[in-house]
């Protein structure tokens, strides 16, 4: 482990991305993406004989690909082979000839058929294969007494909803109810977008209460900031980036408690939270503030909001549990 921690600790560069979306084409069908979708993804493995790590491999258009390496495992992984929270390594990668090259500081390797490996420094191998995790939460049926919002067959509970891709609803959608105290779950998928970057690759947004904003964004391998997918935009930075790799579907589970007001119209409380992405708790009992965007007041019941960013972000499986 020494050793391994002197090499990814040398290792260690900058990991930015930039803010303004390139042209490209957005895929919702896994069979048109081509080739660099396949190859994109999240990887797991050893280097050397027993140290893990995990891999996430950000397709960038044109056969070429980031490629982060994550001590110890995948972020939000079983406690013994979960990523630390600190030590990363970034490689870059590259299509030559039906074969994805790897480099960089004292790294090196390919990807091919699934399979990511190479050599560290001293000559130490690594290899690790395609993973393709789910969440936990993935497929949740409503419990008696929820409100379904949408269940793939009608969008009667939407303003302006519309039905795509056959059974998915699509994003510029407000519930027609309003809430204040809940439970709600509810699953996305972001498209995958590769020669775009930071707020033009998948973006949408879960407003709770038509107030406050929880980022939709293909975030994935990025360093979770408050813009990206999980965070509440403005206000708070997730606490682990768990975004999955584009047009895997993804879940959000939420509990909200709305703000308080005294008879005078004071606020006594501020709205708090607690948000699981993927089976993972991302911000627990938040203090809320209000997000740009909203178009409610937080003194009165408000919708469930997604926002229309011109990405085709889809939703499906979207229930809520008022609390009285």
């Amino acid at each position: 482990m020494r050793r391994l921690t002197a090499i990814v600790a040398s290792a260690i560069m900058a990991f930015g991305v930039s803010v303004f979306a390139a042209p490209g084409e957005a895929f919702i069908d896994p069979e048109q993406a081509g080739p660099d979708f396949k190859v994109q993804g999240e990887y797991e493995g050893t280097i050397g004989q027993k140290t893990k790590f995990g891999a996430q491999v950000i397709a960038l258009g044109e056969g070429k690909f980031d490629v982060v390496l994550l001590q110890k495992g995948l972020p939000g992984g079983p406690k013994d082979a979960a990523w630390d929270g600190k030590t990363k390594v970034m490689l870059k990668g590259e299509t030559k000839d039906g074969v994805v090259e790897l480099s960089g500081t004292n790294f090196k390797g390919m990807i091919k058929d699934g399979v990511l490996s190479g050599t560290a420094e001293e000559n130490v191998k690594y290899e690790g294969k395609k993973v393709e995790r789910k969440s936990e939460t993935l497929g949740l049926k409503p419990p008696a007494g929820a409100i379904v919002l949408f269940d793939g067959t009608n969008v009667d509970a939407w303003q302006n909803g519309k039905i795509q891709e056959s059974n998915l609803l699509g994003v510029g959608t407000r519930t027609k109810q309003k809430f204040e105290d809940f439970t709600l779950h509810l699953e996305f998928r972001t498209p995958f977008m590769p020669k775009a970057r930071g707020q033009g690759r998948g973006n949408s947004g879960m407003y709770l209460v038509d107030q406050y904003e929880c980022q939709i964004l293909d975030s994935f391998g990025l360093s979770g900031e408050n813009n990206e997918c999980g965070g509440i935009y403005t206000v708070a930075k997730p606490a682990v980036n768990m975004c999955f790799p584009p047009l895997s579907w993804q879940t959000y589970d939420v509990d909200f408690r709305c703000a308080r007001f005294d008879a005078e119209g004071k606020k006594t409380e501020d709205a708090v939270t607690t948000i699981k992405h993927n089976g993972f708790v991302i911000h627990d009992k938040l203090k809320l503030k209000a997000t740009p965007g909203g178009g409610q007041n937080e003194e009165k019941p408000g919708a469930l909001y997604f926002q229309d960013h011109g990405n085709p972000v889809h939703f499906r499986n979207v229930w809520i549990v008022e609390k009285k």
